[in-house]
């Protein structure tokens, strides 16, 4: 039997002179110039570049037709960790507890609520009743107004990550007519229920205006513009519904507006004008605002405070200072309290502060775990609630008594299938970077599971924007781990795992410290037996996308597999390319290769697409979503197109591109699985060479 033919591309040169520098991109026709549409409209697509998708996602399907019952058998084990009629904590307000949970087989929530006092459920949403029919349905934000009369929600419905945003009346339970299209997915109403404040998006995909229109419907009011386009919009309310935010920001400079909830039809005032490189956010907490800041070298945030009706930074006071290492991650207000996440050395940590100043850190005793907050709707209150989970231990959902220091268990993820966390380990270790810096790895494994390096070894990482990549809880990676495998998640540089230092010195002219970062977890790794060259699956998405297709071309000899989800390889010439939504907002992180002849060739140093050369590169899978904003389907797909022309390994370079999806894949909570699996039995076909296990 033959083995199946990759379907070839044809081959376009196109010259690119830029800054004196010439590229040639023989793929670049897979861009399609009506790509604003596609986002909105999939089926738009030109015929040639959907012909040639389906092709790869037919030659993926003949290439591993042999993975296809472990692909059915993995999706039933993660399947089978999930509890199916699920519901979440439920959280006071007012009359009112709000909630949501899942039916039997659902694969959306529905969004309820029942009174304290006891009585029925009442349906504000289901999910799984409005996407019925749809491809695609995801609620990105969603909301019930302060006089609990309305419930509002986003909806995309291309994975496009436009937005409808919908209002319905919870006295009749209609939806309200004419509510705002082409949305983001930040909405808030004004503490006084008559006003929704919502964001719209341009026509590039970028979030660009706020509007302001009555609660029950009627005319749109614009009330604040950006004119950067390398800004990020968002709305909010402070947690004592004083004021209504208008937040601002890129990675490196942010800027916040105000509106006095006792006004909402007020213009809104700037706190404190941008200034390049200074972030801050604001929090109001009973007499004063709370600052969190890098303003004054304080690389790792302090907080200030100032007793101004507008904070302006002439106001602001050292409150709680800055300590290198030590992140102020996010702060949550209560009337008596404040709860500090903290993050040092990649580890989580929430200290409580009374109003007299006394503070006492909630301790926890497990090597590596990750923790959220999640403090509700009341503010007058002196319960908080939090997350812990942990490698091995799922998540936990506690009620904190912030006075009594008393912890009341809420919840405890359920594992339909079992799980005894005694039968499985989590270790800390560090790996030597090039530099010197120690980078964090945390490794999950079943007890016994051999030191010798014959176990194979996944090796995840992400690396980018000051995102930390925390040691949660994963249904899905015991799938692996429960066959013998190692998990191990590299906390690299371009994360603020170890502080926002960590993040500086991986982005920019740093860039390339996330890669060899990785590299030095997996040499580290192999030194200590967790697994050998070519038993190791490197694994990211988006910005990890990035990581792994860098180090696919930099050390290719370590990789049995290297699996890539939606990933960022295109890199130089999306930034190069001011119509397309991220790149504006993203040249704080990256750099702009159109004005910086330095960032231009930094960026051509490591960008995959542009490195990639005639080597012997191990087996690859990238996922794409054809409606993806965030990264373009056309990015995977000339990436894989000049993988398969350079690689002289014989090992299968392959594509799986979801037609009717975005960034984050399938929305359906099962749906979403099936790609895991893919993912997976990849892996395993990959490193072992086992098609059905």
């Amino acid at each position: 039997m033959s083995e199946p033919a990759p379907p070839v591309p044809r081959k376009e040169p196109r010259r690119i002179e830029q800054l004196g520098r010439l590229r040639v991109d023989d793929y670049a026709w897979m861009k399609d110039d009506n790509w604003r549409e596609v986002l909105r409209d999939p089926g738009v697509v030109r015929s040639e570049i959907r012909d040639h998708l389906v092709a790869e996602n037919a030659y993926l399907k003949a290439v591993l037709a042999a993975t296809e019952p472990l692909q059915a058998r993995l999706f039933e084990e993660m399947k089978g960790r999930i509890k199916e009629d699920d519901a979440s904590v439920p959280s006071p307000d007012g009359p009112f507890d709000y909630f949501s949970r899942y039916a039997l087989g659902a694969q959306h929530p529905r969004h309820v609520r029942q009174r304290r006092a006891g009585g029925p459920e009442e349906v504000l949403l289901d999910e799984e009743e409005a996407a019925k029919g749809k491809t695609y349905y995801a609620v990105d934000a969603a909301s019930h107004s302060p006089d609990h009369a309305l419930y509002a929600w986003a909806v995309d419905e291309q994975g496009s990550e436009y937005h409808d945003i919908l209002v319905r009346d919870l006295d009749t339970g209609a939806v309200l007519p004419g509510g705002p299209t082409s949305a983001s997915g930040s909405l808030v109403f004004s503490p006084d229920s008559r006003w929704l404040f919502w964001v719209w998006r341009d026509d590039n995909a970028r979030p660009a205006k706020v509007f302001r229109r009555p609660a029950r419907g009627g005319d749109d009011v614009l009330i604040y513009e950006e004119v950067d386009e390398g800004m990020f919009l968002g709305v909010g309310v402070t947690a004592d519904d004083s004021h209504i935010l208008i937040e601002i920001q890129n990675q490196e400079t942010s800027e916040v507006w105000l509106i006095p909830a006792g006004d909402p039809t007020a213009a809104p005032i700037v706190a404190e004008p941008r200034r390049a490189g200074v972030r801050y956010d604001l929090e109001h907490w009973n007499d004063r605002w709370l600052i969190r800041t890098n303003a004054g070298e304080a690389v790792d945030f302090a907080l200030m405070a100032s007793t101004a009706a507008v904070p302006k930074a002439a106001t602001w006071d050292d409150w709680i200072g800055h300590r290198s290492g030590r992140l102020i991650a996010g702060v949550a207000a209560f009337k008596d309290h404040l709860v500090r996440l903290e993050r040092e050395d990649a580890r989580d940590r929430l200290v409580v502060m009374a109003r007299d100043g006394a503070e006492h850190e909630i301790a926890f005793d497990e090597a590596a775990y990750a923790l959220s907050l999640s403090p509700g709707y009341d503010y007058d209150t002196q319960t908080t609630r939090f997350v812990y989970q942990s490698p091995t231990t799922p998540r936990q959902w506690f009620d904190y008594d912030m006075a009594t220091r008393v912890r009341t268990l809420r919840k405890t993820q359920e594992v339909p299938s079992g799980h005894d966390p005694a039968l499985y380990e989590t270790r800390r270790l560090d790996a030597i970077a090039a530099d010197g810096e120690r980078v964090p790895i945390t490794l999950l494994m079943k007890k016994g599971t051999p030191l010798d390096g014959s176990a194979p070894l996944m090796l995840y990482g992400y690396g980018a924007y000051g995102h930390p990549h925390t040691p949660t809880f994963s249904t899905q990676a015991l799938s692996l781990v429960d066959r013998g495998w190692v998990w191990a998640s590299a906390h690299v540089r371009g994360g603020s795992d170890k502080g926002w230092g960590w993040f500086l010195d991986g982005r920019k002219f740093h860039k390339k410290n996330t890669f060899t970062d990785f590299i030095a977890c997996a040499e580290q790794l192999i030194s200590e037996g967790f697994g050998r060259p070519g038993r190791i699956a490197a694994y990211g998405g988006s910005a990890g996308g990035m990581l792994v297709g860098a180090v696919a071309n930099m050390r290719p000899d370590l990789w049995g597999a290297v699996i890539a989800a939606v990933p960022f390889v295109d890199v130089l010439s999306t930034m190069s390319d001011v119509s397309l939504p991220l790149t504006p907002p993203e040249w704080p992180e990256w750099g702009n290769p159109i004005e910086d002849p330095a960032a231009y060739d930094y960026i051509a140093s490591y960008s995959p697409y542009d490195n990639v050369v005639a080597q012997a590169y191990p087996a690859i899978l990238a996922r794409a979503g054809l409606s993806d904003p965030r990264v373009t389907w056309w990015e995977p797909q000339k990436w894989i197109a000049r993988l398969r022309e350079h690689s002289h390994s014989g090992r299968p370079v392959l594509l799986s591109c979801n037609l009717e999806a975005g960034h984050g894949g399938a929305s359906g909570r099962f749906d979403h699985l099936k790609e895991v699996a893919l993912d997976y039995a990849f892996a395993v076909w990959a490193i072992e060479g086992k098609g059905a296990l």
